[in-house]
């Protein structure tokens, strides 16, 4: 086991609003901080803010890696908050003349996993430690404490671990929210991930949201009440996005007294513009390693639609208008409320079954060494997609002996499977309620669907594969013939048609 880093000088590259955040934080536990950015003006206000509040070690401009390199103390300690991208390569390649052996990099970005064990092999060779590491819970947990998600070799985690316990969020347990995610990309991995079960989590509570104040005529002063009910007790409790739903739906701006949430678009604009690339990145990993994720996929379509207004006012003018939601008929309203929570809550624990089955899937393919627990520690606090009950009664049990079992499908769990079918008759009276007031639903309708086709060993897919064979000679498996039900190319063909 290697020994603990004692770090007195750190190095902190991006000094936007996360990295900002991470520099006051290593500032606050001890440490003088050496900023570089492109933009002088971003770091002598950062500098300024410290100031201001009271930050008590110093955190020191620098203009050129040179300078900063010369700085630190050996080893070297580089923290980098930047865009996902090729930015990573232009900073690795400016940097690389000034590293020596044994120096650490700590990607702190939204990086795709491959660019970490592409930059892993860049550095290797000259025995620079790289470590991938997402970073969860945005600007605000950045300043206070973020969940932090690193991957590396078991030295070099061992060496920065007590660096970033230090500044890292406590989970309800009390213990850091950062642990060995595994080996290789799996900390920009599992992160990316976490990312997408996050859209799908938002996705479902904002249809809640449309449904209560459209479909039931709540306020939004009602509907904060109702939210804080559900983050207090139940499936739901301590959800971060339920609690934070909660404060938006009552928040002012104290300048001219309006509700903000009354001023704010529909138009979810992050992924088409650059800003993020986790939601499309998580999409494609579901579809390349033939995982059905369909909560987390139809949200991410929702905000693919949502961005692009002027294509959908254009639409709607051709369309002549749409189907607006209406109030719904016939429900009681404190019974119907119940349902939704529990829709809700299966929409955002099929969010976390999804991802979890993608990660297991590549884990496998890729041997990241998932350290499933860390993970999931790591998810306790300090990040976007918290839930308690979600992940310490389900998931923590289910996890807690993972290497001994040969698979670990949540979805095989009893205790997962009790969850999704004592919810059902709710999600479904949810659905079909919000279908014919015509309800923006997809996240929840998804999960019905897939709770349906997961569940079914009779699919209308027959069908399809008689479609298949008919056309293009696919085989296909006979009825009573197929034991194992493997994803394998089946032995029969029929000639429906001669050729």
């Amino acid at each position: 086991m290697a020994p603990a880093l004692d770090v007195k000088k750190i190095a902190m590259i991006g000094c936007g609003s996360m990295g900002g955040g991470m520099a006051q934080l290593f500032a606050e536990q001890g440490m003088s901080v050496g900023l570089q950015d492109p933009s002088t003006d971003a770091m002598d206000q950062l500098i300024q803010r410290a100031q201001k509040d009271g930050v008590p070690n110093e955190l020191k401009r620098f203009d050129d890696y040179k300078s900063l390199c010369a700085w630190l103390d050996n080893p070297r300690v580089f923290v980098w908050s930047l865009p996902h991208g090729f930015v990573g390569d232009k900073v690795l390649e400016g940097l690389m003349p000034y590293l020596s052996k044994g120096d650490i990099i700590i990607d702190a970005a939204n990086e795709h996993w491959e660019n970490s064990e592409r930059r892993m092999g860049v550095c290797v060779t000259k025995g620079i430690r790289y470590v991938g590491m997402g970073v969860s819970g945005g600007y605000q947990a950045a300043r206070r404490g973020p969940s932090m998600c690193p991957a590396a070799d078991d030295e070099t985690l061992d060496m920065v671990l007590p660096l970033l316990e230090k500044v890292a969020a406590k989970g309800s347990n009390g213990k850091p929210c950062v642990g060995r995610a595994g080996t290789g990309g799996a900390g920009h991995y599992v992160k990316m991930i976490h990312n997408g079960i996050e859209h799908g989590m938002m996705s479902a509570i904002s249809e809640a949201w449309g449904i209560m104040i459209k479909g039931l005529g709540m306020s939004n002063d009602e509907i904060s009440d109702e939210f804080q009910r559900w983050n207090e007790n139940g499936e739901l409790r301590n959800t971060f996005l339920v609690d934070i739903s909660a404060k938006i739906c009552r928040t002012k701006d104290p300048k001219t007294g309006e509700r903000v949430l009354d001023t704010v678009e529909d138009k979810v604009v992050q992924d088409v513009t650059g800003e993020e690339g986790t939601g499309v990145w998580s999409n494609t990993e579901a579809v390349a390693e033939h995982i059905p994720a369909p909560t987390m996929t139809v949200a991410h379509y929702l905000r693919l639609a949502s961005s692009d207004l002027a294509q959908r006012r254009r639409i709607n003018k051709t369309f002549g208008g749409n189907a607006p939601p209406q109030t719904l008929e016939g429900v009681q309203k404190k019974e119907f409320l119940e349902s939704l929570r529990l829709a809700t809550y299966l929409g955002c624990l099929a969010s976390y079954v999804q991802g979890m089955i993608i990660i297991d899937r590549a884990d496998k393919e890729k041997h990241f060494n998932i350290n499933y627990n860390d993970v999931l520690q790591i998810w306790s606090g300090g990040c976007i997609i918290q839930a308690d009950y979600i992940s310490e009664k389900l998931l923590h049990p289910i996890y807690k002996d993972y290497k001994s079992k040969d698979s670990i499908n949540p979805l095989y769990e009893t205790a997962v499977a009790d969850e999704f079918k004592r919810g059902f008759s709710d999600l479904k009276k949810v659905c079909l309620k919000a279908m014919e007031g015509d309800h923006n639903i997809p996240a929840l309708s998804a999960t019905l669907e897939w709770l349906k086709i997961l569940t079914s060993v009779d699919l209308p897919t027959s069908f399809y594969e008689a479609q298949l064979d008919y056309f293009g000679n696919h085989m296909y498996d006979k009825k009573g013939d197929d034991p194992s039900g493997a994803a394998v190319t089946g032995k029969y063909s029929f000639e429906w048609k001669p050729a």
